[in-house]
């Protein structure tokens, strides 16, 4: 009896590596890729067209069958070559609706353009072997990343003119500082708000690296336009 017991044991010690064994195809399949692996699977899905080289329905369906969901995190890195955008875009709607999630935050996070966003949705909703309910989640999506890129758009015009109006503000107390009573009017942070815009407009950071020269006049600048000391005489 002890024997059989020390025999059942090992057999079930052994029989997690059996499986693992028997299925090496699975394991190999559900890895995900490197972005580099990625390029290459994606570049070589082009196909000769009226235009040239190009991506086309047999692309999808050579992406579909060689990148997997677990893929599409690195190949958003894809991204970084502006060469990759439209196979990236073809990359992402072969994998149906794994990809519209990913595909949206893309766009909401600024990884991926809402112009390419949505031709991914539009792949999606073409593409044969994505199901019907695919077809329809894509075209949902479509929808909502024109309120979302109107939205983008409409927040980046008022940062725009919030910041426009802040520096016309910051301009017109430039030459405020040249008169004594006009100049008490400023407080210490818009003095230094006009010295700022004075120094970016040289061309110069007070934060990065300056000859000695550069500092010198910096320091000169701010003892006069922010403290409110008397600048220094001109030589003779």
């Amino acid at each position: 009896m002890p024997r059989m017991r020390i025999y059942v044991r090992r057999q079930i010690r052994l029989l997690p590596i059996f499986l693992v064994i028997a299925n090496p195809a699975t394991s190999v399949a559900n890895k995900p890729k490197s972005p580099a692996e990625l390029r290459r699977i994606i570049l070589h899905t082009q196909h000769p067209g009226a235009h040239g080289m190009g991506y086309s329905e047999r692309s999808l369906i050579e992406l579909s069958e060689k990148i997997v969901p677990a893929d599409i995190p690195d190949v958003i890195e894809v991204l970084a070559d502006l060469h990759m955008r439209v196979g990236v875009s073809f990359a992402f709607a072969s994998q149906c609706h794994a990809s519209l999630v990913p595909t949206r935050e893309a766009a909401v996070h600024h990884k991926m353009d809402f112009l390419q966003a949505d031709e991914v949705a539009e792949l999606v909703t073409s593409f044969t072997r994505c199901s019907p309910a695919a077809h329809e989640q894509a075209q949902a999506l479509r929808a909502e990343l024109i309120t979302l890129r109107d939205a983008e758009y409409s927040r980046t015009e008022e940062q725009n003119k919030l910041r426009a109006a802040d520096d016309a503000r910051i301009q017109a107390n430039g030459p405020k500082l040249l008169d004594p009573k006009q100049a008490a009017t400023l407080s210490r942070k818009e003095r230094e708000e006009v010295y700022l815009r004075s120094v970016k407009a040289m061309g110069l950071d007070p934060n990065g690296p300056l000859t000695p020269q550069q500092k010198n006049l910096l320091d000169r600048m701010y003892r006069t336009m922010v403290l409110g000391q008397p600048g220094e005489p001109h030589p003779q």
